[in-house]
């Protein structure tokens, strides 16, 4: 996750998020996909206000109920982008606008410079940190793939490369916070206890559980060094 270190507003950030769509939704058993939580991260470190993203929630739904014929569920946070962007843009609180409900517009070359440059840090990593090589190679050799599917514009549809991308990060982030030490998993821990501590009341222990297991992967970040691989990270 790119920036700085967390702040409480990370977690809040998040469920209030969570929270409002479902309930705009009308659903109790709706999880923000991996595609979601992307875009949200995006939001947050371009500084978007959450008021902001809940009102551009409101808004979306409002114009949805709305319309005469409703074809389908919506299932995607995606859904609400363009209002968030809009009251986002209304603040006049964003520094950066860098999310939109798929990746935006990349052309064949950006795409295979983004591919290639996190292989590139990968094979890095990879001779830095021979026990953890075999995964951090197999994922940069999977990374030049795509970067060759990219510039010969096969690559195919980006909602299924952001999904693999995805997969990819799970590994890779898996094996990173596996290789952190029980003093560093401990230190995370308690650091987020004490951030998380004046919203634990309102989440659920699942919540809590996926909070502990994000804020372990973003430590993991920052020690590896590692970017991140969704389409919404690339420059």
């Amino acid at each position: 996750m790119p920036g700085g270190g967390c702040d409480v507003n990370y977690f809040n950030y998040f469920t209030e998020v969570e929270d409002r769509f479902r309930q705009a939704r009308n659903s109790g058993m709706f999880m923000m996909s991996p595609l979601d939580w992307a875009l949200v991260e995006s939001w947050k470190d371009a500084g978007v206000p959450l008021e902001a993203v809940l009102k551009g929630i409101d808004r979306a739904f409002e114009k949805y109920h709305a319309r005469r014929r409703r074809y389908s569920r919506v299932n995607s946070v995606a859904y609400c982008a363009q209002e968030v962007m809009g009251a986002a843009k209304e603040s006049g609180r964003v520094a950066r606008i860098a999310a939109q409900a798929i990746p935006p517009g990349f052309d064949g070359a950006e795409l295979e410079s983004f591919f290639r440059k996190r292989a590139e840090q990968l094979f890095g990593l990879a001779a830095a940190r021979p026990s953890e090589a075999t995964i951090l190679e197999e994922t940069a050799s999977a990374l030049e793939s795509m970067a060759e599917a990219a510039a010969s514009g096969t690559l195919g549809d980006l909602e299924e490369v952001e999904q693999r991308l995805s997969a990819f990060e799970d590994r890779v982030l898996g094996m990173a916070t596996s290789a952190l030490s029980a003093e560093q998993i401990l230190a995370a821990r308690r650091e987020m206890e004490t951030k998380i501590k004046p919203y634990r009341r309102k989440m659920t222990a699942e919540h809590i559980a996926m909070l502990e297991q994000k804020y372990l992967r973003r430590r993991a970040l920052e020690e590896f060094g590692l970017s991140r691989l969704s389409l919404f990270y690339a420059e």
